[in-house]
């Protein structure tokens, strides 16, 4: 992901209605630097080398400003933490069922998901997510050198 420049960042507070803070900035400037797809905690960690006196409910209740408003996006939480999908293009995941990790899949690269019939309750569909659940290059070498992992 590209580095946001400061003005850039103070053009993303103003659209969304938000003041502009130090702790923000830097909430926002970590997670673009990050890779992956980091969880708050691992946020936390890294602001706190910065400003130590930070929370990490400050750095959840920034996050979820920044996911509630669509800056971007939440991983499926049914693998454990909230982890944070800086990636806004159409794709999907690869979730190790082992180690939790989580790799993008771009959308192009699955066929089509198409629903055969309408859904219950007049549920509207506004974007679907596809996850793939298996073990990572990093599981299946570790399970080969270690069988009893």
């Amino acid at each position: 992901m590209k580095a946001v420049s400061i003005s850039q960042f103070r053009d993303l507070c103003h659209q969304h209605g938000w003041a502009v803070t130090h702790q923000r900035q830097i909430i926002f400037e970590t997670l673009m630097a990050m890779p992956g797809h980091p969880s708050p905690e691992e946020v936390f960690e890294r602001v706190r080398k910065k400003i130590p006196a930070i929370s990490l409910a400050t750095v959840y209740k920034t996050i979820h400003t920044f996911l509630d408003s669509g800056t971007f996006g939440e991983v499926s939480i049914h693998h454990g933490s909230l982890r944070v999908d800086r990636n806004n293009r159409p794709h999907h995941h690869l979730v190790c069922t082992r180690c939790k990790s989580i790799i993008d899949i771009d959308d192009a690269d699955l066929e089509p998901v198409r629903l055969r019939k309408s859904l219950p309750g007049g549920f509207r569909v506004q974007r679907y997510a596809v996850e793939i659940l298996g073990l990572c290059a990093k599981c299946i070498a570790r399970s080969q050198t270690h069988p009893e992992m």
